[in-house]
């Protein structure tokens, strides 16, 4: 059984807020409790890879595009980073950037949660046009098509 897209358990995908050159979308719910460690839930999105990464450290939330994303991103932009001549690697300026956003939720009942979103910002408007008329149905949950 799937929670209603009201409570705090839903999963399903949301529509991303649309912002200049980019986008706001929500990929992960933290479950706040008094007494115990956090729950996470992990939004059914199709565009980003599920953010949960096992490190030898412990449990890491990276922010990294689908690998179709991916593929597509390097064939219009570039490899998101090259080496120069000694081996350091530099960011192609040419990618989006991605950040962390954080909200907090109060839900009926008195449930409390923290909103994770990814902020994807692109380095101009022709770029930001382009991925977004390719990857909206993925953007919006609409379609799992390009």
């Amino acid at each position: 059984m799937t929670a209603g897209a009201d409570e705090a358990t839903a999963i399903d995908a949301v529509s991303p807020q649309w912002q200049p050159r980019g986008f706001r979308l929500l990929v992960l719910r933290e479950l706040l409790s008094e007494n115990e460690p956090p729950a996470f839930a992990f939004i059914a999105q199709r565009l980003l890879r599920t953010p949960q990464r096992l490190t030898r450290h412990g449990l890491y939330f990276g922010r990294a595009f689908a690998p179709d994303v991916m593929a597509w991103l390097i064939e219009q932009l570039g490899r998101p980073a090259r080496h120069d001549e000694t081996g350091k690697p530099i960011r192609n300026a040419r990618w989006p950037v991605s950040t962390w956003h954080r909200e907090p939720r109060l839900w009926p009942g008195g449930v409390r949660s923290i909103e994770w979103f990814v902020d994807v910002t692109f380095q101009d408007d022709a770029s930001w046009a382009v991925f977004r008329a390719h990857w909206y149905g993925k953007l919006t949950g609409e379609s799992d098509e390009t």
